[in-house]
């Protein structure tokens, strides 16, 4: 039996941990807190969709206001990386130290690669190999030019229409042979042999311990989440949990997590020891659908009752709340949900909904009112347009026309 703790106070651990606790510093943040923040989430995952803003700048408006998204491609695009690409809860941002132990344990072979000819394959490899050593960075486009290579795959079940070349690179990158050395403007990889992206102090063993290489996963994830279940904790990093399960009890052993009873919550708990409860969680941020505080839906329902789920697969007559939308966290509570895009030509955020959580605080409109004109201000939008769609929308209309609170 472990100790035992309220629902809130396991929140507001949780909270803490992503940093998401405490009211955020005014004006703009500086690139060390950009690293920290970073640093401190382990992970960042990276998605195409850019309705609103690409999903990897978001957990850092949410966790620090304004700040300049340049400093991302500076983290992740020059020497010594601080970030780098690879495969973990999905495509993410990475610490160069988590390299290997995840190279140890993922497996994304059905990505790429693997449904080519084995001849033709292994001649791309060898070919983009020789290309690479002695290039700049290059795109998959680039790479095809330059080998002078024509011929396309048939396009998958997932949408994906990669040539051969670039089905070839990213078989190449899911194995570790090559990274992503930075990003074009169009989102694009410009891949590099990985010797050539990894610092020096991340080279490291390239085939660690699997075993030790899980323990140290799970220690950070832990460390990221604060608190959460053997699924939670292995769902980070997407690791198999029953592999997970023994370096949790390596873990438990070594005191670095310890075993909790939350109230409410019928499962085995455990909290990293480094992790603390504030006395109040006074956060407030709107959440990218791929945050990680929403990585995990069970354990987002259960710690704050939320039930969250991404609409942008769902037919438009199907969706419920809409096409992209973004939770609001307020205090302890998510009180609200916003579906959002950016009109950057006509330079305004769209609010194409806007729905109330039914313990949303009486203040919720007005607080959500402030956090969008920052969003807005942030992403170089002007006006917040408010469609009238939703049970909150016309308390947040009124409050966007008001003065901006003090």
């Amino acid at each position: 039996m472990g100790a035992r703790m309220s629902l809130s106070q396991a929140r507001r651990i949780a909270l803490n941990a992503q940093g998401l606790a405490k009211v955020r510093s005014t004006g703009p943040a500086s690139s060390r807190a950009v690293g920290r923040t970073f640093a401190r989430l382990q992970l960042v995952q990276i998605d195409s969709v850019n309705v609103l803003a690409r999903s990897h700048y978001l957990p850092f408006f949410s966790r620090l206001g304004d700040y300049d998204r340049g400093v991302l491609g500076r983290l992740a695009g020059s020497a010594p990386r601080a970030m780098m690409e690879y495969w973990a809860h999905e495509a993410s941002f990475i610490r160069p130290e988590h390299f290997h132990d995840l190279r140890a344990w993922q497996s994304r072979s059905w990505v790429a690669g693997d449904r080519l000819d084995p001849a033709l394959r292994e001649d791309l490899e060898s070919r983009i190999l020789v290309l690479l050593a002695d290039s700049r960075p290059l795109t998959a486009r680039e790479v095809t030019a330059r080998i002078d290579h024509r011929e396309h795959i048939v396009k998958d079940d997932w949408g994906w229409n990669w040539s051969a070349v670039k089905s070839t690179l990213e078989g190449m990158f899911e194995r570790g042979q090559v990274s992503a050395a930075s990003r074009t403007d169009q989102f694009e990889r410009r891949y590099a042999p990985t010797g050539k992206v990894l610092p020096p102090a991340a080279a490291g063993d390239p085939a660690p311990d699997r075993h030790e290489a899980m323990v140290r996963l799970i220690d950070a994830a832990a460390r990221a989440h604060g608190i959460g279940t053997l699924r939670c904790l292995a769902d980070y990093f997407r690791l198999p949990v029953r592999a997970a399960a023994g370096a949790v009890a390596e873990l438990v052993a070594a005191g670095s997590l310890e075993r909790v009873d939350v109230a409410g919550w019928d499962a085995e708990v455990y909290v990293h020891a480094e992790a603390r409860a504030v006395r109040t969680a006074q956060g407030r941020a709107l959440l990218s659908p791929f945050d990680s505080l929403v990585f995990e839906r069970r354990r987002l329902e259960r710690l704050f009752g939320f039930h969250y789920r991404l609409e942008i697969y769902t037919p438009a007559a199907k969706r419920r709340y809409g096409y992209y939308v973004l939770p609001f966290l307020l205090g302890e509570t998510m009180a609200a949900r916003v579906d959002l895009k950016s009109d950057r030509a006509a330079g305004r955020l769209l609010v194409r909904g806007a729905f109330a959580e039914p313990d949303a605080p009486a203040r919720t409109a007005g607080e959500l009112a402030a956090e969008l004109r920052l969003l807005a201000s942030w992403l170089g939008l002007g006006d917040v347009v408010v469609h009238p769609r939703g049970d909150l929308a016309p308390a947040l209309e009124r409050a966007l026309a008001g003065p901006p609170a003090a």
